[in-house]
């Protein structure tokens, strides 16, 4: 399989992190290399894929000075990705990589454009790997996708619970990306109670032009996971979220063979 690049958005709580974890856990479990980089300013990916909290407090995030322009006025890396993922990445199970994006360490310190331009910058250079999945898991913003960090992913998945706000972010978001080179924009319908939130969902898509890509259940089992600081692959593996990822996994690897 050639690389693919999954970028993850959505609303504020809506399963981002919990569904890029798990997504990055399984690619790996099937044998490819998988990068995860988190590109929130309040980083939580690392301890979703298991790493403890020591560990992952201790990654440093990448630094602003990783990427130049190149001839063509883009921002290229000034190194090849696997130097800096063994630079900067933290180990989780599975063999999975984690990289953090750059954050503000002080309060007034203006914009992240460099943190952008890095996450840009490595997205396209991940093109160029064999059998790697690189998976972003972005913040609750669009942020990511009015500065084009988002660019150079192959699929976009936008994470939508079963009420009117988050689908309204989603049709936002859907809107933006439509602006930007990305193959492949869906939507993965989390927390669903009944049938009724599934089918909400699926008229919306419809209605407004989406994909539906994927669709989670409500499971107090992710929350029990998250109290006891444990990835819900390793807390309930044999349960109905992550046999819908995986169902998900399934469908995103056919979109580069």
């Amino acid at each position: 399989m050639n690389s693919l690049r999954v970028a993850v958005a959505g609303k504020g709580g809506a399963g981002k992190t919990t569904l890029s974890s798990t997504l990055a856990r399984l690619f790996a479990r099937e044998g490819h290399d998988v990068i995860v980089v988190d590109g929130d300013s309040n980083p939580n990916v690392a301890t979703a894929l298991g790493i403890d909290r020591e560990h992952a407090e201790a990654i440093q995030p990448l630094p602003m000075g990783l990427v130049s322009r190149n001839l063509k006025g883009n921002a290229a890396l000034k190194e090849p990705v696997m130097d800096i993922v063994r630079r900067f990445g933290g180990a989780a199970p599975d063999d999975v990589h984690v990289l953090k994006m750059a954050m503000p360490a002080h309060a007034d310190e203006g914009c992240l454009c460099s943190a952008h331009a890095t996450v840009s910058a490595l997205l396209a250079d991940i093109e160029e790997l064999e059998n790697t999945i690189s998976i972003l898991d972005l913040e609750a913003s669009p942020e990511h996708l009015s500065r084009g960090t988002t660019r150079h992913v192959d699929a976009l998945l936008l994470v939508v619970e079963p009420y009117y706000r988050s689908f309204e972010t989603a049709k936002r978001m859907a809107a933006l990306a439509a602006e930007l080179p990305i193959p492949v924009v869906g939507v993965v319908a989390n927390k669903l109670r009944s049938p009724d939130d599934a089918s909400a969902i699926a008229e919306y898509c419809t209605r407004h032009g989406l994909t539906l890509l994927g669709e989670l259940p409500w499971s107090t089992e992710v929350l029990d996971a998250d109290k006891a600081e444990i990835p819900v692959i390793d807390y309930d593996p044999s349960g109905p979220v992550v046999a819908a990822v995986s169902k998900l996994r399934e469908r995103l690897s056919t979109i580069k063979g």
